[in-house]
């Protein structure tokens, strides 16, 4: 085994959508790091659907710009389409999605890594971890090579001990077309990490040329979506995606097929996502419904492959070709890479600190679905994370966290830690108790402070960030300061906007000597923020509650086990989790108020 001359900081093992946040992070904050990754090729692959967003989703992407992460801006260049879903509904849950070129977004997110001075990016399969006396030392790739450094990063995605499933057929991959990483789960399970299995799943692509758009219902891109809150590069074509519908001939092929089905054959031992069935689980969990919505979508600008999004299974491919061609336009239905099954390791929660760094193992983080998650948009939020962490750890100094109250991020690592999971986790904006602060138009007033700090953001970046943020402020001044009679009555602009039959744009044309002309974002944001003010300022007093139980903190020495009348079931879940302070340990499953009192009896104490 040959020792790697240089020393890093930081090193990132895997080049998936966690990996490369993790490494870009690290990197522009002045890391030494390395990004190992089995295939160069394949940095930045989606894997899956190639888009970027969607509910909740869209709100972490922002939220990674905001930070000064990536993930947002290599969507905004490659993406062939884009939406805000559901404008019919509140703020809170405005979501931008991006369908994106898949092979442009994987070359431009890998060639944008390439680019920075300190990062370095190389070939090699990961055979172990090097550790000494309890704390991280490197690690040692299958080609002979043992790599030293500071601090690691795992993020492995579903290449642990990775099984797809095809009907009858199973084999082992990383995914379809790449091998799995067999050595790395024995690895963390001789360190005592305790792993489980979870099962995640992708629809069939099929060639454009066999598709009839004619029967298809058609979904336009919109002007004015995006991701990123700096300047946007031009962008790719614009496509439209398409929809069609399931009927009770396609419910009839795949239920007479079930048994072929290693869903229900018992062949898949691991736990699927219940939000995001195989059509075999809608057809049997809705048992009523034969009709269920496909959304056709290009992958791309230069390939005829569309990804038939909502269909995702496990059956075999002659069930798979069946029941594909009983749904309207795609009757003589061409299939480019059938829908298959996989199961993957992951480390079960308890394991990590809110900074993603292992418990059991100093200078370790995890980040990615190997902590149980699922989607490109989680993984990137925890690589930033980790990246940004494992670097401040190297500099000896304090953890970067975000509150539930600040980020979808804070929630989603919160959840993580401080709840057993039974399926792997999706964000969703229902997971957020305070959504209405976390909308993604303000994500950098809530973020890019931190970024600069951080050193994640440049210069220009805060100048223009600043400028927005005075803007804002000053338009609602304005609007709060022109006081005029409406209706025989004495009121303010500010207070007209708060009704529901104004807008910022209707006020401008009826008082247009009274108002200063914005662009829409800005007066956007205005209106928003006058129209739910009294929503957001309770909202916001209520986070306060939640950050005063928060600040109790609680010493990684205290042993629940001697804490007077807390309750056996809360005593082994509050030992297991180790939660950092009072708030963390009142969200843990099985721990009740009742629990919280004495425990914070305990450690007044």
């Amino acid at each position: 085994m040959w020792t790697y001359p240089k020393h890093f900081d930081l090193i990132v093992i895997g080049g998936g959508h966690a990996g490369c946040e993790a490494a870009y992070a690290a990197a522009r904050m002045g890391a030494s790091t390395l990004l190992l990754t089995m295939n160069l090729d394949t940095i930045g692959k989606m894997s899956c659907n190639p888009a970027i967003g969607g509910t909740a989703k869209g709100h972490m992407v922002r939220e990674i710009d905001a930070l000064g992460g990536i993930m947002g801006k290599v969507a905004d260049r490659t993406g062939i389409q884009f939406r805000m879903l559901n404008r019919t509904k509140g703020p809170a849950v405005w979501s931008p999605r991006a369908q994106s070129d898949k092979l442009a977004y994987q070359s431009d997110m890998k060639y944008t890594l390439e680019q920075h001075p300190h990062l370095e990016i190389m070939q090699g399969t990961i055979e172990s971890l090097t550790i000494e006396g309890g704390v991280i030392k490197g690690v040692r790739i299958k080609e002979g090579i043992d790599y030293r450094s500071k601090t690691v990063i795992l993020s492995a995605g579903t290449f642990m001990r990775g099984l797809l499933h095809i009907g009858e057929v199973s084999y082992s991959g990383g995914r379809a077309g790449d091998k799995p990483s067999i050595g790395l789960s024995k690895c963390l399970e001789d360190l005592g990490f305790k792993l489980d299995r979870l099962k995640t799943g992708t629809p069939p692509r099929v060639n454009k040329r066999s598709i009839d758009y004619s029967k298809l219902e058609e979904q336009p891109p919109e002007e004015g979506v995006s991701f990123s809150f700096d300047p946007q590069e031009r962008r790719l074509q614009q496509l439209s995606c398409f929809i069609t519908y399931t009927n009770a001939a396609t419910k009839k092929v795949i239920l007479d097929n079930l048994t072929r089905s290693p869903l229900y054959s018992g062949k898949i031992k691991g736990v699927g996502p219940r939000y995001c069935p195989s059509i075999e689980d809608k057809f049997v969990r809705f048992s009523e419904r034969e009709r269920h919505q496909l959304f056709l979508e290009p992958e791309g600008v230069s390939t005829n492959e569309v990804y038939v999004n909502g269909i995702s299974s496990s059956l075999p491919f002659d069930v798979q070709y069946r029941a594909l061609q009983t749904i309207p336009g795609l009757e003589n239905v061409e299939i480019m890479r059938p829908a298959y099954a996989i199961e993957y390791d992951y480390v079960t929660s308890g394991q990590l600190r809110p900074s993603l760094e292992t418990k059991s193992v100093e200078g370790l983080f995890f980040a990615g679905q190997v902590n149980g998650t699922t989607g490109y948009e989680e993984a990137a939020a925890q690589g930033l994370m980790a990246g940004i962490n494992a670097t401040l750890k190297v500099r000896a100094e304090a953890p970067f966290l975000l509150k539930r109250s600040e980020a979808y991020i804070g929630v989603m690592i919160d959840d993580l830690i401080s709840k057993d999971l039974d399926e792997p986790y999706r964000m969703f904006t229902s997971r957020a108790e305070y959504r209405l602060l976390l909308r993604q138009d303000n994500a950098d007033l809530r973020l890019r402070e931190y970024g600069y700090q951080l050193g994640l953001i440049d210069e220009e970046q805060y100048k223009r960030f600043r400028e927005r943020k005075e803007s804002i402020e000053s338009g609602i001044r304005d609007l709060e300061g022109v006081k005029l009679e409406f209706e025989g009555r004495s009121t303010t602009l500010a207070k007209l906007l708060c009704r529901p039959e104004f807008t910022y744009a209707s006020l401008l044309e009826a008082f247009p000597s009274k108002m200063e002309e914005r662009t829409r974002d800005i007066s956007a944001a205005i209106e928003i923020d006058l129209k739910y003010a009294g929503y957001i300022n309770r909202e916001r007093k209520n986070a306060e509650k939640l950050e005063s139980i928060d600040s109790i903190s609680i010493p990684d020495s205290f042993d629940f086990q001697k804490v007077v009348g807390l309750r056996n079931e809360a005593q082994e879940k509050l030992t297991h989790h180790h939660p950092g302070n009072l708030g963390q340990a009142s969200r843990i499953s099985g721990v009740s108020p009742a629990d919280i009192s004495i425990l914070l009896v305990s450690l007044k104490r």
